[in-house]
């Protein structure tokens, strides 16, 4: 019996629109969280994450009749303002792509949010970064065979050279908290 209602629960969903809703807004958080992954090993945000968190943010403003204007203008604003950031060496570009196309993805009248979270996990990330970097020292010894290892390796490496953020995370966490706000 239990099946049956989550079948039909399934089906009125879909009815009603708000499955491919569903669907893209987990898509879309999942691109995020893997961005932030992405950078934290590597630090760079490579361009196909952010077309296609653009994709499905035009999908999701099309999917909601009369968001789609909003979207765009909230998305040029803000990539016209995280330009003059990138100009200015404050932020990397795969970082301005992700945010503009964040934007686009959470809905409108939460893109304040999306700007406010990322700037508070921005600014925790940046001083859980400055107070590591006092403590951690420059890794020595061979290489480790295990990838997690290497990774952290990484870490301790770029902590003591004081190198660039991971804000690729702080911007998947305020898409998190602009997104699930609803």
């Amino acid at each position: 019996m239990r099946c049956g209602r989550v079948l039909t629960e399934v089906v009125d969903r879909l009815v009603q629109g708000s499955l491919p809703i569903d669907v893209l807004t987990v898509a879309g958080l999942a691109v995020l969280v893997l961005a932030a992954l992405h950078d934290f090993a590597v630090r760079t945000v490579p361009n196909s994450f952010a077309a296609i968190l653009l994709v499905v943010g035009v999908a999701l403003r099309l999917l909601n009749p009369g968001s789609l204007h909003w979207g765009a203008l909230a998305a040029g604003v803000l990539f016209g303002l995280t330009f003059v950031f990138w100009r200015l060496g404050w932020m990397g570009g795969g970082d301005v792509k992700l945010l503009t196309a964040a934007a686009m993805f959470v809905p409108p009248p939460h893109v304040f949010l999306l700007v406010s979270g990322t700037a508070l996990a921005g600014g925790v990330l940046a001083l859980a970064y400055a107070a590591l970097s006092r403590f951690v020292k420059r890794p020595r010894g061979s290489r480790p065979r295990n990838a997690l290892l290497r990774v952290f390796r990484c870490e301790q490496w770029r902590l003591s050279r004081r190198g660039p953020l991971p804000y690729a995370a702080a911007i998947a966490a305020g898409g998190v908290i602009a997104t699930l706000h609803a």
